[in-house]
């Protein structure tokens, strides 16, 4: 009889370790110390294209946020913005909690891409980290980039990018 007590005993345990394993594999990333994480900098990315001039339409168009698909750059009114979201990070739901508040600017589309589904485009536009914003032309070549992790709020990355 006791046999089966301990037999039960170390089961639960067993049950309750891979829990906590399964809850640590999905906490946010963002816990890793401070110190070594990037600073928010705007970088400026070489590229053959030129920015693209807003037309006057183009700068009075209301802004827009939209997920990425295939076609969402070459459809994008005036300047456009990749933003690589993660919806386990806490930075992005923070940039984007205040997009759905504030709007997005007139002349401007954000498009949203799921940080760790679109790997391609991560590795086409060397992003790194959640929380990066790359400016884009029309036809998808990057012209500048900005990482907003340390200071995940979207009026810092209009005044690092516009």
């Amino acid at each position: 009889m006791d046999k089966r007590i301990l037999a039960v005993v170390v089961g639960i345990a067993a049950v309750i370790l891979a829990t906590i394993g399964v809850v640590a594999l999905a906490l946010p990333r963002d816990s890793v110390n401070a110190a070594s994480t990037p600073p928010s900098t705007a970088v400026d990315i070489p590229s053959t294209s030129v920015a693209p001039s807003e037309t006057p339409s183009a700068s009075l168009a209301a802004g827009a946020y939209v997920d990425y698909t295939e076609t969402a750059i070459s459809q994008a009114a005036g300047r456009t913005f990749l933003f690589f979201h993660a919806p386990w990070c806490p930075q992005c739901r923070s940039i984007e909690s205040d997009i759905l508040a504030e709007g997005v600017p007139a002349g401007v589309t954000i498009i949203k891409v799921d940080y760790d589904t679109h790997q391609d485009l991560r590795q086409q536009y060397g992003v790194t980290l959640q929380t990066t914003f790359v400016e884009v032309d029309a036809s998808g070549n990057a012209l500048q980039s900005y990482v907003a992790y340390n200071d995940p709020h979207l009026d810092a990355v209009l005044t690092a990018m516009i």
